[in-house]
């Protein structure tokens, strides 16, 4: 089982759980209301509290991983792009191949540009594929508490 799947069906199990305790709890009298154990529902809040950091530490995660990507690429192209620069001063200098120089310092610059834009290119896919399953993971999480919480409103609301 992925570390995803184990994080979601750890928030799923005390959603769960929650659930479970309002259905099991004793209705008052006369009300919709019911008697819960207030230390049994704070401490399955306090573990749904606990599960939530790590999807959102995962995400923070991610985004510097996405970050160091573009970074490092960055690095990449701006070191081609100045020893690129450095040939192309060193070809000038030569006097009997200025035009020569000339032509592979624009093939070199042109090289590097489109190095760096490659590796730009990979570092936003990277960044969109893993932004992407996060997103997933998230809808998934944002579908399970809305549904919990159509739930409780559901027998929550005052019945006619």
């Amino acid at each position: 089982m992925s570390e995803a799947n184990e994080r979601t069906e750890g928030l799923t199990g005390v959603l769960d759980a929650l659930e479970q305790a309002v259905m099991a709890a004793r209705s008052m009298p006369m009300s919709a209301s019911v008697l819960v154990s207030r230390a049994e529902l704070l401490d399955l809040v306090a573990q749904a509290r606990e599960v939530l950091p790590d999807q959102l530490t995962r995400a923070d995660q991610v985004l510097a991983d996405a970050d160091a990507a573009r970074a490092a690429a960055q690095q990449d192209a701006e070191r081609i792009l100045e020893r690129a620069r450095r040939e192309a001063a060193e070809l000038v200098a030569q006097e009997a191949v200025v035009t020569a120089a000339h032509e592979r310092a624009a093939q070199v610059v042109a090289d590097a540009e489109q190095v760096a834009d490659e590796l730009r290119r990979d570092a936003d896919d990277y960044c969109d594929r893993r932004l992407a399953d996060f997103e997933i993971d998230l809808g998934k999480v944002l579908a399970q508490v809305q549904a919990g919480r159509a739930k409780l409103a559901g027998r929550l609301a005052p019945e006619e």
